[in-house]
């Protein structure tokens, strides 16, 4: 047994598929195939079922894939206790953002980061919270930037800044001559949304019903983009929220549509994400403090009160 077969036998557990598998392992489908054979015939059994389309995980296969997965993340471990005692940063770090985040805070940070550690070679991709988790789990990713708090078990989250709400308020809105907003100012039939599957959507919605105008979630538009919902809000669709760094972005003359909200801001909180494995930890150590750094200069409320995009009420 192997670590090498391990891993394949990961690869087709997780793509169902032995061709597909051996093209993201990067080696031919004959020799992917013949280790994972090998693998089963030392074992004694069958890992997967190959008569099924696709194929499937034996009842014994999903317990040797669980294993898998701890002595191949153990194993893994070890170049990191090397690294670490070497003081090395650098190697691949594959890092997810959400799409509320990405387009503010990446280029703040990312020109800083390489040039402080360019032994490090970073890979960032644009993903939902869903698919962030998913493949944490899974360790396609070394660690994400998501809205927390998550709440799961396997999830380590870093806090790195606590963002507040800022009302965009157009002229001819009924709160437009408000100077500062409250819970009690929103009427979720004219907040204007981003499209469901967006976490900051959910924590606006959860703002809205700590309001006593929430009458049941039925909004007039939603879109993909903030730029969109400003200009909504700017032709009488109604008003919006936007993320503080955010409106950093905008031109003088929509800054005068932004309204604060009054003290303790609604905010939501941004962490780092990354599994309990605490693998390429000094990468992430590193990361987390480049990004706090930066933000920290940037966000300058201090008194805040978080919306969860998990919350319920």
């Amino acid at each position: 047994m192997t670590i090498t077969q391990l891993q394949y036998v990961l690869a087709v557990a997780e793509h169902k598929n032995f061709t597909l598998a051996a093209e993201k392992s990067f080696v031919t489908q004959p020799t992917l195939s013949m280790q994972v054979q090998k693998l089963e015939d030392e074992l004694g059994v069958l890992i997967f079922d190959r008569s099924k389309k696709p194929i499937s995980i034996t009842e014994v296969g999903k317990k040797i894939v669980a294993q898998a997965k701890n002595i191949v993340a153990e194993a893994e471990r070890i170049k990191d206790i090397v690294d670490q005692d070497k003081g090395f940063i650098g190697g691949d770090y594959t890092l997810g953002i959400i799409p509320t985040v990405m387009p503010t805070l990446l280029p703040m940070f990312l020109n800083t980061f390489i040039k402080k550690y360019p032994k490090v070679n970073l890979i960032i991709k644009e993903q939902s919270t869903d698919n962030l988790i998913k493949n944490i789990m899974d360790g396609h990713l070394d660690a994400g930037i998501a809205a927390t708090p998550l709440e799961i078990e396997f999830i380590k989250e870093r806090p790195l800044y606590y963002e507040p709400f800022v009302g965009y308020v157009p002229k001819s809105h009924r709160l437009s001559q408000e100077t500062e907003l409250t819970t009690d100012h929103l009427d979720v039939n004219d907040v204007l949304l981003l499209q469901d599957g967006h976490c900051f959507r959910d924590g606006v919605i959860n703002l809205c019903k700590a309001s006593k105008n929430m009458n049941g979630e039925h909004f007039k538009i939603e879109s993909g983009s903030f730029e969109t919902l400003i200009g909504l809000a700017d032709e009488g669709m109604g008003m919006t929220l936007l993320p503080y760094l955010n409106t950093l972005q905008l031109g003088q003359q929509k800054r005068e549509s932004l309204k604060p909200f009054k003290n303790p801001s609604p905010a939501r909180e941004i962490s780092l994400i990354y599994h309990k494995s605490e693998l390429k930890i000094q990468i992430t150590e590193a990361l987390r403090d480049v990004i706090s750094s930066i933000v920290r200069g940037a966000i300058t409320f201090q008194d805040v009160k978080i919306i969860s995009p998990l919350a319920k009420n």
